[in-house]
């Protein structure tokens, strides 16, 4: 009796799917589901586990499912863009996608995003969901609130809605104060040479006031590096709040301690040049 239960609950699953995909909507929540299909909830559970077994669904967090098409078996899920703006939505955390994947949105050929990159303001696990590797980049709640108006996003279009992403601006700015999650420092001057141009002045000067005065040192550096004058100038008023000089990369360690002084100074920036940046032209 409990085999036919099962047997009709996925039957019963595998047609709410359908009807969903109809819909232009190719994810879930458990409670939606329980809802519409007045299931047991063992019986949706065991519905929906065969149903990931046969790759018809994913769950990439609990309670929320996405309905793989056929084209999305290879992958094991559709590109994070279709489904991160529902997903956060799910959990009530807002977000941005930024770093590698909003500087190949914004033009930087350079980087392949090879991870899909969230900042938030809570902690969230990374994780992987077929060959998509979601990473969550944490910001404090009041930078975050500070930092995430729509006014300095842009809009991620896929064939599934929008997913929120930083602008240019916010995704500089990204970049350079989590360099070590996008590529490191010489990583991050390539997407500075590609798409730093295009950014504003006036909006990276407002928006560079909410984060730290070392970051913003940073990138006024490659901006003047890649040959970006104007956008480097709306950063020069922040080196008159710095007080001593900080390395370009702090991720590179001497190998004796006293060298860490002997590295080349950049008076402008007061900044150490510990390690030379490459990028192409």
């Amino acid at each position: 009796m409990s085999v036919l239960v099962y047997d009709l609950g996925m039957a019963s699953l595998d047609q709410y799917l359908d009807e969903q995909l109809a819909r232009g909507r190719a994810y879930f929540s458990r409670s939606e589901a329980l809802d519409s299909l007045k299931l047991a909830p063992e019986a949706f559970t065991a519905a929906a586990t065969r149903l990931i077994r046969k790759q018809r669904l994913a769950n990439p967090r609990h309670g929320f499912y996405l309905i793989l098409r056929p084209e999305d078996r290879v992958s094991g899920a559709p590109d994070p863009a279709r489904w991160i703006d529902p997903l956060m939505r799910y959990q009530g955390i807002d977000y941005r996608v930024s770093l590698l994947r909003a500087a190949a949105f914004h033009g930087s050929s350079h980087q392949a995003a090879m991870v899909f990159q969230v900042v938030v303001p809570s902690q969230l696990r990374d994780f992987e969901i077929g060959r998509h590797r979601l990473q969550f980049i944490y910001q404090s709640p009041a930078a975050f609130a500070k930092a995430n108006l729509p006014k300095w996003l842009a809009a991620m279009k896929s064939d599934a809605g929008f997913a929120k992403v930083g602008g240019i601006e916010l995704t500089l700015l990204d970049c350079v104060r989590y360099f070590h999650k996008a590529a490191g420092m010489s990583g991050v001057a390539q997407i500075v040479k590609d798409i730093g141009a295009n950014a504003d002045p006036g909006k990276l000067a407002k928006i560079a006031v909410i984060y730290e005065n070392s970051s913003v040192r940073r990138l006024g550096y490659l901006l003047d590096h890649a040959g970006h004058a104007r956008q480097s100038r709306a950063l020069e008023a922040f080196v008159k709040k710095a007080k001593v000089s900080l390395p370009l990369d702090p991720s590179v360690k001497p190998l004796v301690s006293a060298l860490a002084s002997s590295s080349a100074k950049d008076s402008k920036w007061m900044l150490l040049i510990n390690e030379p940046v490459e990028i192409d032209f």
